[in-house]
């Protein structure tokens, strides 16, 4: 039998899947690392740490199984978008990758709008200069680290560097590249005019790939460490986004998904590119060849109930610890206690900034209607609607660009609690379907197939191998009671953004 293995480099942790040819899981494994922010609003991963867990979680899921590497015939690769990795002439890692949830680079987003042009950016990146974009990271380095910039000799993507440790090869392909500023993404090539603008040496970057296409082989030294075979093909895979797509069958017209991961994302699928001229929501390439997507994007979703876990759940931690559940099973039943509403509790979950609708990296999180009547558990309800909240934010700006939703799809760690998925389903007055899937790592296997021949397509395999497994309806009694609180939601970015800026000064 032929198997294939998804792989997600994910924020908190990677995760690698073995799979066989009909998409069946046979056995996974997972290694978590760590964040670290050495500065308010900084954010920074070490690329060592992404590798040493892809290594040996490979290992992992191939020792469990018994299956041999020589029967496994593709590798798809999924990551978190638009970190940094910086390699030096002898491809070391010059400095710690500066992620996705990076806000440092404000000004770096003023120079590449005043270089390229705001009107321009937006026609040819489809996205205004954004601060958790690639592009401005570089000019930071640039700017604030000049040693470290003229050491540079190549410049990769989070997933990309993990696929230059596999195969030797520096390749990328057009989801994750989108989300860099550096890409044509109506044309799905690099932008030799943003570059030039930029001053960016096109040589420092990848070629990029449709999402299926082969782009190297595992290598000897590699196999020898994994118990891979030397020669496995590798695919061009997908940004963690678009990887979930497909791994949730949201490869065609009409169909959206929303992810409640690290961060929060609101998700649709077109043939057609659009973009939104206020640049609130971001267009991408899809892992569909020839198609694109455009999302909405929370900061912090999963980041928010994490934060609030490790700083005042330290009760339910060690509860289900002794259980054998996770704390976050026990936070539900908690949360699930309390009316909609958290007792007149409202939460905005700008922990790291925002981008999807305000674009503010200075605006930051808040408990709005705290008294002394409130509890734990009030603030936990507050946290999980104000992510849902922030959610149907980015949802509204799809409807409003015209984007057709036709049927939604749950998916990330939030997608498993059925409190937050009766919540999406409340909030966004429609069902929201699961399916029994490995969202990122699936989507990459599903590539993974198509690129080594085994799937015809992406859109003919997820329609063979995806099905829907649950579905909430909105409870037609709680739609209107979460529509007073969300309009009072919306009022409140408005009333604090010049508190917020006061701060960050």
């Amino acid at each position: 039998m032929a198997y294939l293995i998804g792989i997600d480099i994910g924020t908190s942790a990677t995760k690698t899947v073995l799979f066989d040819e009909e998409c069946r899981v046979i056995a996974s494994a997972s290694e978590e690392y760590p964040l670290y922010q050495p500065h308010n609003g900084w954010a920074e991963q070490h690329p060592e740490d992404w590798k040493h867990a892809t290594f040996a979680t490979i290992a992992a899921v191939l020792n469990k199984s018994g299956v041999k590497g020589s029967d496994v015939k593709g590798i798809g690769l999924s990551g978190q978008m638009h970190g940094l990795v910086m390699l030096d002439e002898n491809n070391e890692v010059i400095r710690p990758a500066i992620i996705w949830c990076d806000q440092r680079t404000g000004k770096e987003c003023e120079e590449i709008t005043e270089r390229v042009g705001k009107e321009r950016l937006m026609q040819i990146t489809a996205n205004p200069a954004l601060t958790g974009f690639t592009a401005s990271k570089i000019l930071w380095v640039r700017n604030h680290e000049p040693e470290n910039y003229a050491r540079c000799k190549h410049i990769l993507l989070p997933k990309d560097y993990i696929r230059f440790a596999l195969t030797g090869v520096f390749a990328t392909e057009v989801s994750d590249a989108s989300g860099m500023q550096l890409l044509d993404v109506p044309k799905r090539q690099w932008s030799t005019e943003v570059l030039q603008k930029l001053d960016i040496n096109p040589a420092l970057l990848a070629k990029v790939y449709e999402s299926p296409e082969v782009t190297g082989e595992v290598l000897p030294k590699v196999a020898a460490q994994t118990g891979l075979a030397a020669g496995t093909p590798v695919v061009g895979g997908a940004a963690d986004n678009a990887a979930a797509a497909v791994g949730t069958g949201i490869v065609t017209d009409g169909s959206a998904f929303t992810t409640i991961g690290t961060s929060g994302v609101v998700y649709a699928h077109t043939s057609k590119i659009s973009i939104d001229a206020k640049g609130r929501v971001h267009t991408f390439c899809s892992a569909v060849p020839g198609c694109w997507l455009v999302l909405g994007c929370t900061q912090a979703a999963g980041l928010s109930l994490n934060w609030f876990r490790n700083n005042f759940c330290q009760e339910e931690v060690l509860t289900a610890k002794g259980m054998e559940v996770s704390p976050y099973f026990l936070m539900d039943k908690e949360a699930a206690k309390v009316p909609i509403g958290a007792n007149r509790l409202l939460y905005l979950p700008y922990l790291m900034g925002e981008r999807s609708p305000h674009l503010d990296p200075e605006c930051r999180g808040a408990f709005v209607g705290l008294s002394g009547i409130h509890t734990k558990r009030d603030l936990l309800r507050a946290v999980m609607e104000g992510v849902t909240y922030s959610l149907r934010d980015c949802y509204e700006v799809l409807k409003e660009m015209g984007v057709s939703i036709d049927r939604m799809m749950a998916c990330g760690g939030g997608g498993t609690s059925p409190l937050w998925r009766q919540m999406l389903a409340d909030v966004y007055n429609c069902p929201v379907s699961t399916i029994q899937s490995e969202g990122p790592a699936l989507g990459v296997a599903i590539l993974a197939g198509v690129g080594a021949g085994l799937f015809p397509s992406v859109p003919e395999a997820c329609a063979h191998f995806l099905s829907v497994d649950k579905t909430c309806a909105p409870v037609p009694e709680n739609v209107p009671q979460y529509e007073h609180f969300y309009k009072i939601y919306t009022r409140l970015y408005g009333d604090l953004k010049e508190s917020f800026h006061l701060l960050a000064q």
